[in-house]
């Protein structure tokens, strides 16, 4: 992946770096990062000269078809390690076993504390599982990483990228040696979490939020259906609201007919009533005529 993907990454979008001599040279280290798009997995590997282990959900090595078939070789390929969270438990176990075996090699081991990727660009809780019992029982000392502007690169759901530079900021290791034997006390869990959360809200600038990414995501995808239920609702409405005015107006067009016909029936009897007045009159004049010429007539003969 570094010398063939790696160094297209690098050529193409000439990703930043600051802090990279944090990285050691050698021994084992914890890579902890926020995560804020698929990318990431590429980006940060690419500008370091040693191998990073980041573990990766399982559905990435079993999706059926050419296209889970292609990613599935590519994740063995860069030797990354399939993480099944369906258990009760989530990745939790799985990652604590796969990071402690990378860390025991000496390597470097990559983890997304937040455990799925920001839903918003926000940096979201860290989960105490696997990165501080990882750090707790090895004693391996944990690096701060900071991945900038990578959402915008490529978003969730965008399948071809978008060219512009992205950002890597390394923090200082982080030592929690002072919590060894510690790794089953929540509490410190918790603390160790936080702390490692804390150096990446500086590192990356984001707004933190206090809740986990995985609960954003089910409100964002609850409040998306709300609002789609709503729009259809509303459409219904309208749509109903169009019938009615419709009705109203067909019933409305049917009354101003009738009213019409009537009134043109009205019309045809007052029309006929005068025209028979008309006629009785014109009778009657023609009655006084005959009247008159005869009541000359008698005049002439008398």
């Amino acid at each position: 992946m570094k010398f063939s993907i790696g160094g297209s990454l690098k050529l193409a979008f000439r990703p930043w770096v600051e802090g990279l001599e944090n990285i050691p040279a050698e021994g084992a280290a914890i890579l902890a990062s926020n995560h804020l798009s698929f990318s990431d997995s590429f980006f940060l590997p690419a500008i370091l000269d040693r191998k990073v282990t980041f573990i990766a959900k399982a559905e990435y090595f079993t999706t059926p078809g050419l296209k889970g078939r292609m990613t599935a070789a590519f994740f063995k390929g860069v030797g990354q390690l399939p993480v099944d969270r369906s258990g009760a438990r989530g990745a939790g176990e799985a990652a604590i076993k796969s990071g402690i075996d990378v860390i025991e090699r000496g390597e470097l081991f990559g983890i997304y504390p937040e455990g799925t990727r920001s839903p918003d660009g926000r940096l979201y809780r860290g989960k105490p599982g696997g990165l501080a019992r990882v750090a707790l029982a090895t004693g391996a000392p944990v690096i701060p990483v900071a991945m900038i502007d990578t959402e915008k690169i490529q978003p969730p759901g965008k399948v071809m990228p978008k060219l512009m530079r992205p950002g890597i900021r390394i923090g200082k290791p982080l030592d929690f040696s002072r919590y060894n034997g510690m790794e089953h006390d929540r509490f410190v869990l918790r603390a160790v979490t936080d702390e490692v959360m804390y150096e990446i809200m500086k590192l990356s600038g984001q707004e933190y939020v206090d809740i986990y990414a995985t609960a954003a995501k089910r409100q964002i995808a609850e409040a998306a259906k709300a609002e789609k239920e709503e729009e259809k609702a509303e459409k219904a409405a309208l749509a109903q609201a169009e019938k009615q005015a419709a009705a109203e107006a067909a019933e409305q067009r049917a009354a101003e007919q009738r009213r019409a016909e009537l009134k043109l029936v009205e019309d045809e009897d007052e029309g006929g009533a005068a025209k028979n007045a008309e006629n009785a009159e014109s009778d009657g004049n023609a009655a006084d005529g005959a009247d008159g010429a005869a009541k000359d007539s008698g005049h002439k003969d008398a």
